[in-house]
């Protein structure tokens, strides 16, 4: 049976827009198919592609009024502000280089926005956008969307609970095979961009999927970083970004345990991988294990005991993670619905501010334009860290 998850009406759907996610592109799907996974939100807007036509012609596939499809997010944001039915959200699905313009230009028009990561392409923009986040008062959700899986907060809510004990060790890795051959050269649209540090920013992999990485660690252990110390590679000739780094982490002490010590591995260039997220955690009374390509199962090893298995909407699932929670047990839930999970909160946080900014409840958590920031000082960490041969960098 499925517990504790009722979505949240009234008022009418939210009316949201979309920048980027035209024809081609896979990220702006996932995230229409979320948004309307639990009927929170309606899809009224877009500027789906920089290429005018091809914006239009997206436009008319997701049967958008032609009035409201823009050739640009400038245009968009200023034209939604003025209608009466304008945009209450927006969806950013676009290149780095692009979050930071388009996030200020719907700021800045009074427009909650929803941002897919990293944040942006540098960290300068990064601390902008957030100063400006604040003074917009408007809401600002990163899509991290590993962090709404219901077996990753039920990792979280164990180790807040202290179930773990002193937690002493985090290791996260994350690769991937794709950019093995350097398709970025044929033409392929997902690797071009990915690939030229003028719209992904200095970081390759460890912006794409490195900061996957590191922000489920830190999500999941409630640790602060202190420094890192990292090596990066960009292993296929003439590639400008890394496509493969090694990371230790050195966290800063929690209460009066010694500081907990972690590393990441993250590759783009790892043969016989695909999506292969992993988040491991030991303190001193045991640890856990989380793969997401077996989303639905989270392995905790109680200090001298056996290994216990548990699932999600099965026994030992807690409160927290059957929020999250779908379907019964045995059925599969996984990346779609951890996208659909991170656009239920943000409908939550929506429709609470629609009460004159009032605030969501306290069970709503989404990663926010600080973690966003986090993020890219990580991944800046990162490259300052590896051209230093290594030397410890602190964020």
């Amino acid at each position: 049976m499925v517990s504790g998850r009722q979505v949240e009406s009234g008022q009418g759907p939210i009316r949201y827009g979309m920048v980027g996610g035209g024809q081609g592109a896979f990220i702006g799907a996932v995230h229409r198919l979320a948004a309307r996974m639990d009927g929170e939100f309606e899809l009224v807007a877009g500027a789906l592609s920089s290429d005018p036509a091809r914006a239009k012609a997206s436009a008319a596939e997701l049967g958008l009024d032609p009035e409201r499809s823009y050739a640009s997010f400038s245009e968009m944001a200023k034209a939604e502000a003025k209608r009466p039915d304008g945009i209450e959200a927006v969806a950013i699905v676009t290149p780095n280089n692009v979050h930071y313009p388009a996030a200020k230009a719907f700021l800045e028009a009074g427009i909650h926005v929803i941002c897919d990561k990293p944040l942006t392409s540098n960290l300068a923009d990064a601390k902008k956008l957030a100063a400006l986040v604040g003074k917009s008062g408007k809401l600002f959700i990163l899509t991290h969307n590993y962090t709404a899986y219901p077996m990753v907060r039920q990792a979280r809510d164990m180790v807040a609970r202290g179930v773990l004990g002193d937690i002493r060790v985090v290791q996260a890795e994350y690769p991937q095979d794709w950019l093995t051959d350097p398709i970025e050269q044929t033409g392929q649209k997902q690797a071009a961009w990915r690939t030229d540090p003028k719209q992904s920013g200095a970081g390759g992999a460890s912006g794409d999927i490195g900061t996957h990485a590191y922000n489920l660690a830190r999500f999941v252990s409630g640790l602060e970083l202190a420094e890192l110390s990292a090596d990066l590679d960009a292993f296929v000739p003439g590639r400008k970004v890394d496509d493969n780094l090694n990371v230790l982490l050195r966290f800063k002490p929690a209460g009066k345990a010694p500081a907990a010590k972690g590393m990441i591995w993250a590759s783009q260039v790892a043969p016989g991988h695909e999506n292969g997220l992993k988040l491991r955690i030991y303190g001193t009374k045991g640890g856990l294990e989380w793969v997401q390509a077996d989303p639905n199962y989270l392995w905790y090893t109680p200090f001298g005991q056996p290994k216990q298995l548990i699932t999600r909407a099965g026994a030992g699932a807690s409160q927290v993670a059957a929020r999250l929670t779908r379907v019964p047990s045995g059925h599969p839930e996984g990346y779609l619905e951890g996208f659909a999970n991170l656009y239920q909160e943000a409908a939550r946080a929506i429709r609470a501010a629609r009460r004159k900014g009032g605030k969501p409840p306290k069970d709503v958590i989404y990663p926010t334009v600080q973690d966003g920031v986090e993020g890219v000082a990580f991944v800046e960490a990162c490259v300052k860290s590896s051209k230093k041969n290594g030397a410890w960098t602190k964020l």
